[in-house]
């Protein structure tokens, strides 16, 4: 028996999320089933993100057991040939027994994509969501450094999510404009339920002058359950990268997504 990983890249918009569910279309019921017509096994597939219904990913990491004797980068093309083309194997390495891709990762990294202008983007209706009207950018940058470090993001989660601790540290909020493009990144050593899209609804409140700084400033730092209301849609959101710190499990792989083309295009 070997342990392998693997680095997805999937457009999430006809899928229920990444976990397998009964009768219902997601990223590791797929990979299950590929696995399955490459091996001849049922393996059991873990992920680092539980990726909601929708949501896309550059980078997610996902680690299954088999008995198959194939070298690691066989995996790559052999899984390609039988998955759908929404769902792509960027890298596949053998790793320890114990390596648990949730676990053991300590940052994430994710990107929400919008598009600003008159009228939707027919391009990018899948990959962003549409913010009509005036958006004042500088202010939703100033927003977003306040998040950076240690808090309670209890503000931005679900009132009704299962998750007891609410304090997460973030290592960055970026806000990076081009043309009729605006993105919001985020990397943190963990993200709550709903996190970035709760966050991105408010930012866009403050850009808005629906929210001042001052209020969105309270949301950090003396937060209410739930008080970001303003969930924004998961087609604008993609799980950019996962990285492990000093663990040397990807030897090629530095767990960023540099090696792709710009995310503007």
């Amino acid at each position: 028996m070997r342990k392998l990983a693997l680095v997805l890249e999937y457009e999430g918009t006809r899928y229920s999320g990444f976990q397998v569910q009964p009768d219902r279309p997601t990223i590791a019921g797929e990979l299950g089933r590929a696995l399955e017509r490459l091996t001849g096994e049922h393996v059991k597939i873990q992920g680092a993100g539980r990726t909601d219904a929708g949501v896309h990913a550059k980078g997610q990491v996902a680690a299954f057991v088999t008995r198959a004797s194939y070298k690691a980068e066989a995996f790559k093309g052999g899984l390609n040939a039988h998955l759908p083309e929404d769902i792509r194997v960027r890298g596949a390495w053998e790793v320890a027994p114990d390596f648990d891709p949730r676990r053991h990762a300590t940052s994430r990294k994710y990107r929400y994509l919008m598009t600003r202008g008159c009228s939707p983007s027919a391009l990018w209706r899948n990959l962003a969501h549409h913010v009509a009207g005036p958006l004042e950018v500088t202010a939703v940058r100033e927003a977003a450094r306040l998040l950076v470090g240690t808090h309670d993001f209890a503000a931005f989660c679900g009132a009704g999510s299962w998750v007891r601790g609410t304090v997460r540290h973030v290592l960055e909020a970026e806000v990076v404009e081009k043309g009729r493009l605006l993105a919001v990144t985020m990397e943190a050593n963990a993200f709550l339920p709903q996190q970035v899209r709760r966050t991105v609804g408010a930012l866009v409140q403050v850009g808005q002058g629906r929210m001042t700084a001052a209020q969105f400033k309270g949301l950090v730092e003396e937060p209410v359950r739930g008080a970001a209301r303003q969930v924004f849609p998961a087609k604008g959101l993609c799980l950019v990268s996962v990285k492990y710190g000093s663990r040397s499990i990807f030897p090629e792989w530095d767990g960023d997504d540099h090696d792709e083309e710009d995310i503007f295009g």
